[in-house]
């Protein structure tokens, strides 16, 4: 079992609480860094696992655990942890997975889970849209749909993701998250392969030449499986597609090192917009 099978690592640090007497990892933590990996694993299915569930109509529960120790992790080393689905069932899906130290292999085990009614707890098949996701993703498919389009075409998914990052997580008033440019704007709306909106943004041209790149905005639950990335490269395309030489934004300030990753610079001081802190950034194309 090597790191290149699997395509979904998550990274974390061994923490002060999770070393026993024997100053390595307690055994029943791998357990638990199996568990954090899966969520990273459906984070990178751009998966939003309570409400995707609901929508499928069942929910997953554990099985079988099982873990074999070929060595032993240390306080505040870095850790891989590998996930793979390795085999779907009528109604179970089996995981792989295992913990890395570089090239290391430390434990790995498996992960048996059950497809079940939430109120009965009795098994059903596992959904065909879940079952393709799953296998696509092993196979190296794509887990978004990106879509570029007027507000009539994505304002409904654009305004379900505002809601639920501006106005339910940030506190920003409602009234706020949209304006008259939408109307005029181009829309981006990436979707996962089950159809749910998760992240979105906008492309406005201020004057001939410059582009403003907007709304921006990714579902808490799937952050960090680079779905904003995706939206943000596909309305930079769009706007050297039509003949742009620019590009600027306003950035809130907990996310300018996302955009100083993609080129852009801070242009201007600090300013607040609708009681956040924002900062001008720009880019040539």
């Amino acid at each position: 079992m090597k790191r290149s099978d699997f395509r979904h690592l998550e990274r974390l640090r061994v923490r002060w609480a999770e070393v026993d007497l024997q100053q390595i990892v307690f055994n029943g933590h791998y357990l638990m860094y199996f568990d954090t990996a899966m969520a990273g694993y459906w984070r990178a299915l751009a998966l939003p696992y309570t409400d995707s569930m609901a929508a499928l109509g069942g929910d997953l529960y554990v099985r079988k655990a099982t873990l074999d120790y070929l060595g032993s992790a240390r306080y505040d080393e870095q850790l891989e942890i590998g996930v793979r689905c390795a085999q779907v069932g009528n109604s179970s899906l089996r995981f792989s997975a295992a913990v890395f130290r570089g090239e290391r292999l430390l434990v790995h085990g498996e992960l048996v889970y059950v497809f079940a009614d939430v109120a009965t707890q009795t098994a059903r098949p596992v959904p065909a849209p879940l079952r393709a996701l799953l296998q696509g993703f092993e196979v190296g498919d794509d887990v978004l749909d990106l879509h570029t389009g007027d507000w009539a075409a994505l304002g409904d998914d654009a305004r379900r993701i505002r809601q639920a990052v501006f106005v339910d997580e940030q506190g920003i008033a409602a009234d706020l998250v949209l304006d008259d440019a939408d109307a005029t704007a181009l829309h981006a709306v990436a979707r996962n392969r089950l159809g749910t909106p998760v992240a979105a943004g906008r492309l406005l041209q201020p004057e001939p030449g410059l582009a403003q790149i907007g709304r921006m905005a990714t579902l808490p639950t799937v952050r960090g499986a680079h779905l904003g990335a995706a939206v943000l490269r596909r309305l930079m395309d769009q706007a050297r597609r039509r003949g742009d030489q620019a590009v600027i934004l306003q950035a809130q300030t907990a996310a300018v090192g996302f955009y100083e990753r993609f080129g852009f610079v801070r242009e201007g001081g600090v300013f607040e917009a609708a009681g956040v802190p924002h900062q001008t950034m720009r880019r040539t194309l």
